[in-house]
Order: structure tokens, then sequence, then C-alpha cells
């Protein structure tokens, strides 16, 4: 250890490194985009562009998606990426600006009108390897508060802002690899039912060859006839949350004869009922939980107020009342996914005032949330592939480095106090044996 006898005052400070990066920990993923050759799947999105311009739309499509993985939240962050060694030399020695990458997205939704769809299959196309045969569709949405004048930004339903304009999107998720398999960006005066099921169809025509949805997990927003009927006509098993309403309430009091299914300290109940909604066609199997704490032994059972009631429709008739109450909870860790995405990926920041070009900003930071679960599976060790993207940055992305030419090598020097280095090269290791 070196003893440091010079103050930070009198040191001095020149601006002469050549070649540096702060992104240095980044190389094993960048390599990974390369192996899975994500510029050409880019590629396949044919937007023509005059001979003098320095940047393929591949290449803008490319480095948005990086940005989104090293951390960018907002266009203009992406300034910091661009004269940054190792992304230049990623992209093929150059960045474009900030300003231009919105102007591309707005030239694309303009000139390419399959630009969405073309976008959806795409990510279908890079999350195939990792989807089970059998899928659990879970369904849900969020609020993004917009604070300025975007296009289709409307005021609806915002509990964090109330009275804000904002959007409301959709999404799917894959309930067993925890991967999006579609997104809608929609005005913030949307219903979650409404188009809903158009929605969860163009889902199952995403879906891979070879690949089906056995169940669906919706709350209770997505609740109507039509939407229940769609997964009746499929044949898939749906659980969906159910609104308490006085009339169920009122059938639920008639029932005498509940099964106890947990008998300690919160006390679990249910039962089963055939009902119909004033708003239905006809009657459907309708499960309903009760949970109270226990306390002086019994007494919670001469005190209904005590109970908490949970109803869940579903057409899953074989299946005992506890058994769908659980499956329906496991869909909380959708809760998670949006997390992850608004916080690691910035889906709540909306780039631009267009509609058109919000869309697909979304489709790509789903697509780069993909991508990173992608990477995890295929190159990480099975404790680093529970990290969120904010801890992997931290431990293994930030980091600095300098790109240098030695002996007809390109070398990448890492700083030698990285903690990580020996599980970094691992992850290395497993990104070059990718053919």
């Amino acid at each position: 250890m070196v003893k440091c006898t010079t103050s930070i005052a009198k040191m001095k400070s020149e601006f002469t490194l050549k070649q540096a990066t702060s992104h240095a920990g980044s190389k094993p993923l960048l390599a990974y985009l390369e192996k899975i050759q994500l510029e050409r799947v880019f590629q396949r999105i044919s937007l023509t562009k005059g001979g003098n311009s320095l940047f393929s739309f591949a290449k803008i499509l490319l480095y948005l998606l990086v940005g989104w993985l090293l951390g960018c939240e907002r266009i203009f962050h992406f300034r910091f990426l661009q004269h940054d060694a190792l992304v230049q030399r990623f992209l093929g020695g150059r960045c474009p600006h900030h300003t231009l990458l919105p102007k591309e997205l707005l030239r694309a939704a303009t000139l390419v009108p399959t630009i969405k769809e073309d976008l959806k299959e795409l990510n279908r196309d890079l999350i195939a390897p990792l989807l089970p045969d059998e899928c659990i569709l879970d369904l849900d949405s969020t609020v993004e508060t917009v604070y300025g004048n975007q296009e289709n930004a409307e005021i609806g339903a915002n509990a964090h802002k109330p009275g804000r304009k904002s959007y409301q999107p959709l999404f799917a998720f894959e309930g067993k690899s925890r991967l999006y398999l579609n997104a809608d960006l929609r005005p913030g005066n949307r219903h979650c039912s409404r188009d809903a099921a158009a929605f969860a169809e163009e889902t199952l025509r995403l879906l891979p060859a070879g690949r089906r949805v056995k169940f669906a997990r919706f709350d209770k927003g997505f609740a109507g006839e039509d939407f229940y009927q769609f997964w009746e006509q499929r044949k898939i098993g749906y659980v969906g949350k159910l609104k308490w309403t006085d009339r169920l309430a009122r059938e639920v009091a008639n029932c005498r004869h509940w099964t106890r299914y947990v008998d300690e300290d919160v006390i679990i109940e249910g039962i089963r009922l055939i009902y119909k909604a004033t708003s239905w066609n006809k009657a459907r199997l309708v499960i309903v939980i009760r949970k109270a704490e226990r306390y002086d032994g019994d007494q919670l059972q001469m005190y209904d107020f005590l109970w908490e009631y949970e109803a869940i429709v579903s057409n899953l008739l074989d299946w005992d009342p506890i058994d769908i109450w659980r499956f329906y909870n496991q869909r909380a860790c959708v809760e998670n996914h949006i997390k992850e995405a608004k916080q690691g990926f910035s889906i709540h920041r909306i780039p631009t005032g267009s509609f058109k070009v919000n869309e697909l900003d979304l489709l790509l930071k789903v697509m780069a949330y993909n991508v990173f679960e992608r990477f995890k599976a295929d190159c990480c060790e099975s404790v680093d592939r529970r990290y969120t993207i904010t801890r992997f940055r931290q431990e293994f992305f930030r980091v600095a480095g300098v790109i240098v030419s030695h002996s007809r090598q390109v070398i990448l020097r890492i700083a030698e106090s990285f903690n990580k280095q020996h599980v970094w090269k691992r992850m290395e290791t497993r990104v070059a044996q990718i053919t």
C-alpha cells in the first residue's frame, strides 16, 4: 500500500487519458449482444436511409437498447455514453448524438407502418429460447404520469398523482420465465378492460411456434363477460380477481359450510359457489377465501366483521378453492416485474411529446428488460440471476477501464480494485463459449 502524502488540493489535473470507459464491466454484456447478433436482428426492420447517413436504423435501435441497459433514464442521458470508448467500439467507432435518437424513432414511426408489430415480433424471437412449452399468461397495467402536453395523455385513474395526465400501458408476462410477452401504450383514461381481449389475442399470436398458453391470471380491472368468454372459448384456464359487491356479499352470507385450510395464528377458510353477476350471460365458478387473525381462542367466528374476504372467478372446476387462491396470488410477482421495468429501465420516463415515438420507446425498454433476463440465464451464476439491473450495474458494469493496443492486440484494462473480477471472468468465459 502506497502512503499518500500529497493533499487533494495540491494535485494537478490533466485531461489526457484516452480510450477511457466508465462502463468497462459491461464488456461481457456487449459481447453477448454480439453473440446473439442483435444488430442483425434489428436489420430485419426495413427503413431506407440516405447514402450520407452515418448510422443505420439498426445502429440507432442497438444504441438505444444499450443505453437503457447501462442506466440511461432519459434521452439526454445518452450524452454520457457518446464518448465512452467501449460503447463507441461496440457501435463501430462512433455513437449518435442524443438529439438524433427521437428524430430517428419518429421517422421510423412515420415511414414504417408496421414498426410496432415488427418490434414485437423481434422481442418474441429474442425470448423464445427461455419460454416454456406451456405458458402462464399474467396481465396487468400501470400508470405513467406525464408532466407536459404529451400526445394522447389523458386524465384518468391515478392514485399517486390525482388529476394529472397519464398513460396507462398494458403488459403481458409469462409467469414462469418472468419475461415480457407484449406491451401496449394507451391513454390514461383507458380502462384496463377496454380492448383487453384484443390485447390478449395479439399476445397469443406472438407466441413462438410450439408454445401455448395453459393458464391466464388477471386482477379485477380485467373483469367482463367478453373477457371471460375469450378464455373459455379457447379452453384456457383462468383465474381473475372479482370485485366485492353487496350482491356477492349477500350470496356469501348465506353460505354456512366453510372449509378450513389454515388453523394457526391466521385462519383461512374457503367456499365455492356458482354465481352469476348481473353483467354475465351465465353463472360461473366463484371461490371465496376469508382470513382472520386468531385471538382468545375461536371467538373470531362470532364476529363476521373480523373476516377479510377475497373472491376469484375461474373455470378451473376441479381445483380446490385454496389452490385457486394460491395460484392467483403467485401473480403478485407481476408487480415486481413492473417495478423493475420502472426503476431499472425507466418505462415511466416519457421521452417525447409524440405518442408514436413513446410507443416505440416502451417496446425497446421492454426488449432491454428481456435481453437482460436472457443474459443472466445464459451467462450468470445462480446467485447473480436474482440481481436487479440496478444492482447489476453497481456490482459489474460501472468500472473504470482503458482500451489499449499492445502487440497487435486490443486489451481492455480494468481497474485493479474491481472486487467482482473472479465472478466477472467466469461470466466472460460463458459468453465466449456461446456459438
